[in-house]
């Protein structure tokens, strides 16, 4: 995962307005570093950093709200809906790479690796504080004698084929959702309401 960008430039003798835009024109810039993989969908990785960029950047906006202009509000709303088509999106890729752990597809592509190295709730390094899979869980998960029988093989085929179709629609909500944006000039609009 990216890390956030150091802010530079605050002054202790501004106004919270001030610095508040000073930290939000660094948390864009990460948001958009992130944009030139829009259009690849598999990108897992990237659009999932892109996904902590819009996090970061909402709550910086949720943060700083009393301090900046009223129609800071409504474009709020679209880093929400952003954080959250990549968020969905992001789900749809470890549950796709999940069942293709489960049907024996570990060979299935640096996609499906990276959306198991994010997966949020089953063990952390500590030393780099990222979120794996516990390895235990995927020697199991990979071992021949654990392997899924005829029937259940059949239905976690279908599942998969479930969850690929639910993630191009995720895909292609957010991918739509951002061309919408850029049309109106969202960088700009966002950084003239600061």
């Amino acid at each position: 995962m990216a890390k956030a960008r150091a802010i530079h430039g605050l002054q202790p003798h501004a106004t919270t307005g001030e610095n508040a835009r000073k930290i939000i024109e660094t948390r864009l810039d990460e948001l958009y570093q992130w944009e030139k993989y829009v259009g690849e969908p598999y990108r897992s990785s990237e659009l999932h950093d892109m996904r902590i960029a819009a996090k970061r950047l909402r709550y910086t906006l949720e943060l700083f709200a009393d301090a900046l202009p009223p129609a800071c509000a409504a474009l709020v709303k679209d880093v929400e809906q952003i954080q959250g088509e990549l968020g969905e999106l992001h789900d749809n890729d470890v549950m796709v790479a999940l069942l293709r752990l489960c049907l024996g597809s570990v060979g299935g592509g640096n996609t499906y690796q990276a959306a198991l190295t994010q997966v949020p709730t089953l063990a952390k390094k500590k030393s780099q504080g990222k979120t794996v899979i516990e390895p235990a869980l995927v020697a199991h998960m990979a071992d021949p004698k654990v392997a899924p029988s005829a029937e259940e093989r059949l239905g976690l085929e279908a599942l998969l084929r479930a969850y690929e179709k639910q993630r191009e629609q995720s895909y292609i909500a957010f991918r739509e959702h951002w061309q919408q944006l850029q049309e109106r000039d969202f960088r700009r609009e966002l950084l003239y309401s600061i």
